[in-house]
Formats: structure tokens, C-alpha cells, sequence
């Protein structure tokens, strides 16, 4: 798995980036107002061989692949080119291949940036009349004209069309003027039809930065901006909104480069990422430079300020196309209906989002444990929550050294990394098996081996090893909820020992936990995050009560009671009032919580009833808004997948995390309960009862996605850290 950029692509983007940060500067992009034609740039970029980024080498290109102009155009984006860009790659690349010879000279000075060419999205034949990128400053446009690919040279206007755009768009007759046929047949039709496959993916790439630049301005005008005697950043109304945006946008790269990847792999759903991957960086920045321009107020809608230009700019790059929600239809012909797509030729591509079979090893182990190791009563112990654990499956798993692979060996475990970690997870899902249990003690354990006393390692982290005990967390309390440091739960020291007392709520799997890892507070004079420590307290003493909670969710939670329980002081995990320190290891191992593997089991659940089930005599399925709302909700588990793999990959290879854990999360969350919301009314009334495994799985993820949001953090804690720690935005407590 590979989600960095090489070197001499990063080489190639700083030196695009430097020439657009000096010549697509936004005074030179309001110069070039009304139409968006720079020629100076145009003749700039020229230069530095971005019209022939994509022209095979032995024509007078540079033959590099289509991630490098996506790389480009993403840059594009974000300054706002005057002018064709998207249109002028594929279009040079599109004459190259069809007939360099025959029309070298246009070539020549299309790829040096003395002519602009451009291509026409629609059939002539059936549309000869049509809003065409580019065409008001092109000398030249490459259509589709029925079975023919044909180069028009339209007749000269006095002045383009007058539109919405801040681009040369303009309606010409692509009938009229000079027009010469480049080639006939299939194999024409094929490379034709695979270049606006490569256009959608530029002006994808342009829409994610157009987006991210126009949420940038907006965090910093949010930093500057004061209203009501406070920075306006630090109200949630502004930052949270952002926060969302720019989740959204960083998901919209990641499937970009997915389905890049995905055709150079020929992946069999490769067409439907190109669609899913293009229609999620259109709405995403409707979204987001709606939202930038909101965060100015009034002054968004002044020219003074720049933002109204990205707003132009994000409509005019892809609804030249039509209807951006085609794109979503395009995506569902494509994934139920078997519609092929004509895929470019994309060259080298780094970026990948497989593993390697060396790392798949680990979860071939464990679903041989699955299949093997368990009896048919384990197995129908299963359950997605604590109600899940089952004492005699941990001890067979850590015998067979699938409970904590990741541990490193000195600890009893296989220095599995996080690569391996996530495949063989997978197959827990596979299964339907709890990893509560294994996650909350995992995160424990690793705990006491950094802060632990011999003792406590020898009672609790060798037991731990062994799977002969789970722990649970205490940190939340019924006045507190996510704020853990205004906990009021006692510690005092009495000689060698603290007796604590208080209580703790949502002390999830109390019931099956030997121990607690319990926060209290034991300096109530010290400001509240600095006077906290932290202890492992044994759950099964008389001083200590736990009573269930029911949640509809059918998962059981608790309020712990903790009345005069002595601790020694070796069950104390890091220094008396030093309990932040130890948080922090706890929060540093959570990063990164999904809710993936429920979501694409939820779908694939729906997918199957809207099959078997009819309605007025005809499956479900055969409904086109019913395979529009599902290709939506697999939009968003993909979205959600590249995030998860991006903070995987942070990890693993040690990069610069900006709270892309929390980002995860929060989307992840968030995308699951709208899409289990969805998927029970698609599938209604059937989806009310339980006959149908896949009903009652339908039914279960709608009440367990309301939880989703809280655990871990509530989404409103998640997008404050996104805020403060990716945008720079002040904190919104």
C-alpha cells in the first residue's frame, strides 16, 4: 500500500505550483475576466510542457501518466487557471494518437502553447450546436461526430456567448467551418470515449483543489474576522461546517486516486470509480465554496473578495458536462447494470490502495482459526458488541496468536503492523465477531507496558496476553459525557494505597471485564486536565457495583459504582496527576475507528432484499432510484474506506497526521447512520421485521449507527480537532 507521491512527481508539482503561484495570482485570474483566458499563462505553461504531459514522448510529448496531470490540475485547481487546461491535455493527447503526422504543425504549437485546442463533450451528431470548453479562444476542437473523430475549426465570433462561467466557454456550430475527419471505427470511438474518462478525472482533480483553496481562505478569514468580541472561528456554527468540508474534499482526492489506480490495475469496477470519483468532487465542492463563501457573509458576496471566484469556477468546470447527478446514474449503469467504460491508458501509478500478499498473511491465519478452532456454540455466540465475548474463544485465540498479533513479541505477540492488523480485522467482520473486547484490552495493555509496575503486569498484562481476562475503560461520568476532564470520581492516598470513590457511565463490557482502567480525579485544586491519574481497578469486589444499561441498540452498557475500593499504589499507571500523558498513548492507538465493515455489509444486506423483494409486481431493483440510492451509500463506504486507509498508512509509515484519525471517524460515523437511515425506508416494511437475516442486519445497523457517532468521541469532538489541528482554526470549546 502506497499513498505518496514520488519524487519526481513531487518535483514536477513544486514547479507547477511556484508558476501558478506567481502567474495565476488572483489578480491576474480577475484580469482575465470576463471569459478566464490568460495567454501569457497559457504560453507559461506551454513552456514548462503541461499541454503535452500526456502526448506520447515520440510525438513531442513528455509521456508521463495520468496521475502527473492530476497532480497538475489539482494545482489548477487551486489557482484557478484561465483557461482550458483539462480540456487542452486530453485534446493534445487525443490528436497525437489519432494523427500526429497529419496535423504535426497544430500540434506542435497546441503542446508549446501557441494554439489552444479542446475537445467537444457531446456527439455532433446528435447535438451539432453545444456548449463547448474552451471554444471561445480554441483554435481547433476534437469532437465525436457518429462513427467518425473529427477536428473542427470554427468559424470566428465577434464575442462569445454570455454564461454563468468565468471560463472561455462559448456555443458554437461545430457543423460549420472547417472540419476534417482524424479517424473512423471502434478503435477510434474507444480512445475518443476513454479521453472524457480522462477529462472527468482532471476536472475532478481541479474541483478538489478549487475546494480546498476556497475552505483555506475561508479558515483564514475565520482567523481574523472578529463578531461579538470573539474570533468568529471559535464558534462551532462556522468551524464545524468547515471541518465537514474539508473531511469530504480529502475523501474526494483519495477516491480520485483510487480510480486512477483502480484502471491501471484493471479492477473490475474501475468505470464506476471513475463516475463515483467525478460526481463526489462536483457536489463536494458545490459544498464547500457554498460553505467558504458563507463563512464571509456579506462580504462573500463583494467582489472585494476573491471567494466569489471560486464559486464561478466550481460550476463552470463540470456542468459544461450536464446534470452532475448523471454522473451518480452513470456510476449505477455501470454497477448493476453492467454498462462498460472505454478506461484511458494511465501510464506508471505509485499510488496504491492494495496490500501485499505478505500482508495478507496474518488474516489467512486467522480465517483458518475461524473455520477450525471454533465449536457451532461459539460460533452462535456471536455478536457485533460485548455480548459477543466469549472467555473460551480469547484464550484459543491467543494460543494461536491471532488475539494481539500486533503486539511485539516480547509481549507474546507478532510485531504484526497495522498492514496486516487491518486485513486480518476483516475477517473478525467476516464472522461477525466482537473485537470490543480485544480492542478495549489491546489499548490496556499496551498501556501498562508503557506506565505499568511489574506488579500490575505480572496480575493484569500477562493475563491480558493470554486471553484469560478483558478490561474496560472509565472514563465517562453522568455530569461530564466527552469532557473526561471535569470528571469528579475520587482518588485518595492512604499510605501505600487510594481508595476511590464515584461512578462511571457507558462502562461498556463491565459485565465480562475483570478490570476497569479508571480515571479519577486526585488533586480536586489543580486545573482539571493536570490533577487526574489513572488506575486499573478490579471489577469483581464487593466494593464495586455495576448495573446494566439497555440501549436499543441490543447493547448492553453500565454505570459503575465505586464505593471505598482500595487500590495499591502499584495498579497506578504513570505519575500521580500525570494521567493526561497516559490519555494521550490511549487516544494516539484509537486513531482512525471505522464503521466500514458494517456499512458495506448494510448495503451489500439491501442489495440482496431489493432483488428477491417486489413491489407492485416488480423487484426493487429494477427501480432507478433505488440503484441511485444505493450506488450513493457505496459512494460514501468508499469514502469512507480511503479515509481509514489514509490514517492505516500514516501510521504505518510514521507521516504527519492532521487529526486524520478523527477525521475517519467522523465520517465514518456520520456516512453510516444517514445510509442506515436510507436503506431501512429503500427496503420498507420489510426491513421492520427480523425473518430476513438481511432485514434483521439492516434493522441492527439503524439502531446501532446512532451510537456510532458517540463512541469514541462525539462527531461534534471530532470536528472541533479536525478544525483546530487541519485548518489552524482557534478552539471551539
Amino acid at each position: 500500500m502506497n499513498l505518496e507521491i514520488s519524487e519526481d512527481q513531487q518535483m514536477i508539482t513544486d514547479s507547477f505550483t511556484r508558476f501558478l503561484d506567481a502567474e495565476s495570482s488572483t489578480e491576474r485570474v480577475r484580469a482575465a475576466l470576463p471569459i478566464g483566458y490568460d495567454k501569457a499563462l497559457w504560453n507559461g505553461l506551454g513552456d514548462l510542457g503541461a499541454f503535452g504531459l500526456r502526448v506520447p514522448d515520440d510525438a513531442g510529448g513528455l509521456g508521463l501518466g495520468l496521475f502527473d496531470a492530476a497532480l497538475l490540475m489539482e494545482q489548477a485547481g487551486r489557482a484557478l487557471v484561465s483557461g482550458p487546461l483539462a480540456e487542452a491535455i486530453v485534446a493534445t493527447r487525443l490528436l497525437a494518437l489519432l494523427s500526429a503526422d497529419d496535423e504535426g504543425e497544430l500540434l506542435g504549437d497546441a503542446i508549446a502553447g501557441q494554439k489552444v485546442i479542446s475537445i467537444a463533450l457531446h456527439d455532433v451528431a446528435e447535438q451539432p450546436v453545444q456548449l463547448v470548453p474552451g471554444a471561445a479562444v480554441a483554435e481547433a476542437v476534437v469532437a465525436r461526430r457518429g462513427n467518425d473523430i473529427v477536428l473542427v475549426r470554427p468559424e470566428p465570433k465577434d464575442e462569445p456567448e454570455r454564461t454563468l462561467a468565468s471560463t472561455p466557454i462559448d456555443r458554437i456550430d461545430l457543423t460549420a467551418g472547417n472540419c476534417s475527419v482524424l479517424a473512423s471505427g471502434a478503435d477510434a470511438l474507444q480512445l475518443f470515449a476513454a479521453a472524457l474518462e480522462e477529462w472527468k478525472l482532471l476536472i475532478a482533480s481541479a474541483l478538489v483543489g478549487l475546494s480546498a483553496e476556497s475552505i483555506r481562505l475561508a479558515s483564514e478569514y475565520a482567523c481574523e474576522r472578529v463578531q461579538f468580541g470573539k474570533l468568529i472561528g471559535t464558534y462551532q456554527g462556522v468551524s464545524h461546517p468547515l471541518a465537514d468540508a474539508i473531511v469530504e474534499v480529502d475523501a474526494g482526492r483519495l477516491m480520485l486516486w483510487r480510480a486512477i489506480a483502480s484502471i491501471a490495475q484493471n479492477a473490475p469496477d474501475a468505470g464506476e470509480c471513475v463516475s463515483t470519483a467525478t460526481w463526489w468532487a462536483g457536489k463536494t465542492a458545490e459544498k464547500s465554496v457554498a460553505q467558504s463563501l458563507h463563512t464571509f457573509g456579506g462580504y462573500g458576496l463583494t467582489l472585494e473578495y476573491d471567494i466569489h471566484l471560486f464559486n464561478l469556477r466550481s460550476r463552470a468546470w463540470l456542468l459544461v458536462l450536464g446534470d452532475p447527478e448523471q454522473l451518480l446514474d452513470e456510476a449505477a449503469r455501470r454497477r448493476y447494470d453492467g454498462e462498460q467504460a472505454s478506461l484511458p491508458d494511465v501510464g506508471e501509478m505509485g499510488i496504491t490502495f492494495s496490500l501485499d500478499p505478505a500482508e495478507k498473511e496474518l488474516a489467512t491465519d486467522t480465517r483458518k482459526f475461524f473455520e477450525t478452532q471454533l465449536t457451532e456454540e461459539e460460533l452462535s455466540k456471536a455478536h457485533y458488541s460485548y455480548e459477543g465475548t466469549v472467555p473460551s474463544v480469547n484464550i484459543k485465540m491467543a494460543k494461536a496468536g491471532v488475539l494481539y498479533p500486533d503486539w511485539p513479541e516480547r509481549l507474546g505477540g507478532r510485531d504484526a503492523g497495522p498492514y496486516s492488523m487491518e486485513a486480518a480485522m476483516e475477517v473478525w467482520d467476516d464472522y461477525n465477531w466482537s473485537s470490543h473486547g480485544r480492542g478495549t484490552s489491546n489499548i490496556i495493555g499496551l498501556m501498562i507496558d508503557r506506565f505499568g509496575t511489574e506488579t500490575v503486569k505480572k496480575d493484569v498484562l500477562s493475563k491480558i496476553i493470554s486471553g484469560e481476562l478483558i478490561c474496560s475503560l472509565g472514563y465517562s461520568e453522568p455530569g461530564s459525557g466527552s469532557d473526561v476532564f471535569a470528571a469528579k470520581t475520587r482518588a485518595v492516598r492512604e499510605g501505600d494505597n487510594w481508595r476511590i470513590d464515584g461512578q462511571k457511565m457507558f462502562t461498556s463490557g463491565a459485565e465480562h471485564a475483570d478490570y476497569v482502567l479508571l480515571l479519577t480525579r486526585t488533586d480536586p485544586d489543580a486545573p482539571k486536565h493536570k490533577g487526574i491519574t489513572m488506575f486499573m481497578v478490579p471489577l469483581k469486589v464487593d466494593e464495586v457495583t455495576i448495573q446494566e444499561v439497555k440501549t436499543f441498540q441490543e447493547e448492553r452498557t453500565n454505570i459503575t459504582y465505586y464505593d471505598g475500593v482500595i487500590v495499591p499504589d502499584e495498579y497506578r499507571l504513570g505519575e500521580v496527576n500525570g494521567g493526561l500523558h497516559v490519555l494521550a498513548l490511549a487516544l494516539e492507538i484509537e486513531q482512525g475507528m471505522t464503521f466500514a465493515a458494517y456499512h458495506r455489509r448494510m448495503i451489500a444486506a439491501a442489495e440482496t432484499m431489493c432483488r428477491e423483494n417486489k413491489r407492485d409486481g416488480r423487484a426493487r431493483m429494477d427501480d432507478r432510484t433505488t440503484k441511485l440510492r444505493l450506488t450513493r451509500a457505496n459512494a460514501n463506504a468508499v469514502a469512507g474506506d480511503c479515509l481509514r486507509k489514509r490514517i492505516m498508512w500514516v501510521s504505518a509509515e510514521k507521516k504527519p497526521n492532521f487529526a486524520y484519525g478523527p477525521a475517519s471517524k467522523l465520517f465514518s460515523s456520520e456516512a453510516y447512520r444517514r445510509d442506515s437511515f436510507d436503506l431501512l425506508n429503500l427496503t420498507a416494511p420489510e426491513s421492520l421485521a427480523f425473518e430476513s437475516k438481511d432485514a434483521a442486519y439492516i434493522n441492527q445497523c439503524y439502531r446501532h449507527s446512532h451510537v456510532a457517532t458517540t463512541y469514541g468521541g462525539t462527531s461534534e469532538v471530532q470536528r472541533s480537532q479536525i478544525a483546530e489541528k487541519q485548518l489552524g482554526l482557534p478552539r471551539t470549546r
